[in-house]
């Protein structure tokens, strides 16, 4: 079981990076196999394959690209979400069908990624005067490419880059119509066999609530991973987001959940996250599924 990331500033990450990358790389290449002839159209054999990797459940992305010429993708069955407005006594509920995260391995380092929303419902209920009002269609697509820049095959530590674009594919007013673009950080540090932290890092540029311009927002996350058996493993994670633009505040949620190793390519995930400040959400459920082709 591989754990993904957890907290460090954007202003911190270059030297944090370069510090960990001098005690990591020599020892990291030494222990890697070298599959670098392998590509999209020269897959990866699978007695060379490494272990399955997901960024899900949490929020917290993985640090581990899917092996070159290989597929693998990654989805919710469902997720609901509820959010109650103090300001206005409104409560808006989510439900998103089979969102949907499809991975390519172009090289051994690097892969694509296509995540799609597929369907969303959203139901915002008015509880002074009992109204409610209900939206439903298709949402956005994101494109996304992560280049693993060491640990992929070995090491205690595996860190990547991930740029990704953000296309406004929603319809019926389910998405604010804007491209939005940024770069995630993940790092993945192995404690133990059972054990792994993640540190993940990541600037967004995202449309302001006027629709005036693109603004920076921060994410920073922490995990914790255990593995209790060989199938079974959980995780703790705290989530941060903070946007420059004026009068924005500080989204802040503590997430937990469960996986089940039903194959060694194929993963069941359940969890919950939980709204620790007014502006996140005060609730997700989801359950969802990973398979590795």
């Amino acid at each position: 079981m591989r754990i993904s990331t957890i907290l460090s500033y954007i202003q911190c990450s270059r030297g944090f990076v370069f510090a960990v990358s001098m005690v990591a790389s020599s020892t990291v290449m030494a222990q890697e196999p070298d599959k670098s002839r392998y590509t999209l159209t020269n897959p990866t054999p699978h007695e060379l394959m490494r272990e399955l990797s997901t960024d899900r459940p949490d929020k917290t992305e993985s640090a581990y690209t899917v092996d070159a010429g290989h597929f693998q993708f990654e989805m919710d069955f469902a997720t609901f979400t509820t959010d109650r407005d103090e300001d206005t006594d409104l409560r808006t509920e989510t439900l998103n069908l089979s969102p949907i995260n499809l991975k390519v391995g172009l090289t051994n380092s690097t892969d694509l990624q296509i995540v799609i929303d597929s369907y969303i419902r959203r139901t915002v209920i008015d509880r002074v005067s009992g109204t409610r009002s209900t939206a439903e269609g298709f949402g956005d697509v994101t494109v996304r490419l992560k280049h693993n820049l060491w640990g992929n095959d070995g090491g205690r530590t595996a860190l990547a880059l991930m740029p990704f674009v953000k296309t406004p594919t929603n319809t019926n007013g389910l998405g604010n119509d804007a491209v939005e673009f940024g770069l995630i950080v993940p790092l993945a540090i192995a404690v133990s066999d059972r054990v792994g932290i993640g540190l993940m890092t990541e600037i967004d540029m995202l449309e302001d609530a006027d629709g005036s311009g693109l603004s920076p927002s921060f994410v920073n996350l922490a995990t914790v991973g255990f593995a209790l058996t060989d199938r079974v493993g959980i995780y703790a994670e705290v989530f941060t987001e903070r946007s420059s633009e004026g009068g924005a505040t500080w989204v802040v949620t503590f997430d937990v959940g469960v996986t089940y190793a039903l194959t060694d390519s194929i993963q069941l995930d359940a969890g919950v996250n939980l709204g620790v400040t007014d502006a996140a959400d005060d609730i997700a459920l989801f359950a969802g599924l990973s398979r590795r082709f």
